[in-house]
């Protein structure tokens, strides 16, 4: 449920302080703890157990679908998601769980934040359903990646934007060298604005962006292009004090089931999910919403890892590459004590094929 709010712009603050961390810090991941938590997990959540939880969209969802006041246990709900925003209060120890794409797990390993992935989400046909589409300037005369040498592309380290433009730079058999990457936040509209004044050449946008940027200047010249790539990994994600606590794991647990529950209820609710989410929660209209709701397909949320965590691997690789930072071994991020736990409680309500809202 990767939709980042039209306010997210004021999250630039934050992403601020995040690319400090990352610039100043590039040795600090020796503090990590990349040990597996083997410690089981109890069957039971005492009622009196508090997580505060960093997804906004998963609270409407479970008030939506009628889950919010069945949980055995206490949640605290920040309105806030995202790397950049969740890294900052899991330092803070402020934070227990929230949402964000993989590339914030990545970077946190990196400044020395010891950080668990304990749910997946990902989109079945990806490649029909981007979560990024790459944005190109007015006149930039980019009709293929290959075109990309030479020009300037908004560029976001620690987020998944950032990490799509060097995958996108690798698949079109360039590096950083032959193109000028122009540090951006990639929040709000800031990358639509960017490339509509010519500030930059292409930028990857998302969410409504992709509606919206070819609409409003389009006349211009404005369109985009797809990249052809996964970009659609979306994961809860802890700290590890958080996962190594024995009650808090327990509660992590009960949310994962709830938020994976969550997933199909909105793929079996367009109609309601557009209305209750997109036009009262975040105040995009209809037809925006319609549109997101068909963007993002179906979920497919796997039992197995496996093939996921190879992915994640090929991604550290090509950033610690172009980075210089050290490469690891991503399965480190992940607490495969939570593996299934999504899979199997949705294991009787699989997704099906929605009427269009």
């Amino acid at each position: 449920m990767r939709t980042a709010p039209l306010q997210a712009a004021t999250a630039a603050a934050t992403v601020s302080l995040l690319l400090a961390g990352c610039q100043n810090s590039g040795a600090a991941a020796g503090g990590t703890d990349t040990a597996p938590i083997k410690a089981r997990i109890p069957k039971t959540v005492s009622a009196d157990t508090s997580i505060t939880v960093g997804a906004p969209d998963l609270k409407v969802a479970l008030k939506l679908s009628g889950q919010l006041d069945k949980l055995p246990f206490t949640v605290k709900w920040a309105n806030l998601q995202g790397g950049p925003q969740c890294s900052e209060a899991f330092r803070a120890g402020s934070l227990d769980l929230c949402s964000a794409a993989e590339i914030p797990s990545i970077h946190a390993h990196w400044t020395g934040l010891d950080t668990r992935l304990v749910a997946a989400r990902f989109r079945k046909v990806p490649l029909d359903h981007p979560t990024y589409e790459l944005g190109i300037a007015p006149g930039a005369n980019i009709d293929t990646l290959k075109d990309l040498r030479g020009k300037k592309i908004a560029y976001s380290p620690g987020q998944a934007q950032g990490a799509l433009v060097l995958r996108i730079l690798a698949r079109a058999g360039l590096t950083k060298e032959d193109v000028q990457l122009v540090e951006l936040p990639s929040t709000g509209d800031v990358y639509p604005t960017a490339l509509s004044s010519r500030q930059v050449d292409a930028a990857p946008i998302g969410d409504v962006n992709i509606r919206r940027y070819p609409a409003k200047y389009g006349k211009d010249g404005a369109r985009t292009i797809q990249h052809g790539l996964r970009d659609d990994p979306e994961h809860l994600w802890a700290p590890a004090e958080s996962v190594k606590d024995p009650q808090k794991a327990a509660a992590i647990r009960e949310l994962v089931e709830v938020w994976a529950r969550a997933q199909i209820w909105i793929d079996k609710h367009p109609k309601e999910w557009i209305e209750g989410y997109y036009v009262k929660d975040q105040g995009l209209t209809h037809e925006d919403g319609a549109y997101l709701v068909e963007q993002s397909g179906h979920p497919d949320i796997p039992a197995d890892w496996t093939p996921a965590i190879g992915r994640q691997q090929k991604t550290v690789d090509l950033l610690a590459k172009e980075t210089g930072q050290e490469k690891f071994d991503a399965s480190i991020l992940f607490d495969r004590r939570y593996e299934s736990v999504a899979a199997r409680a949705i294991a009787a309500e699989a997704p099906t094929e929605r009427e269009r809202p």
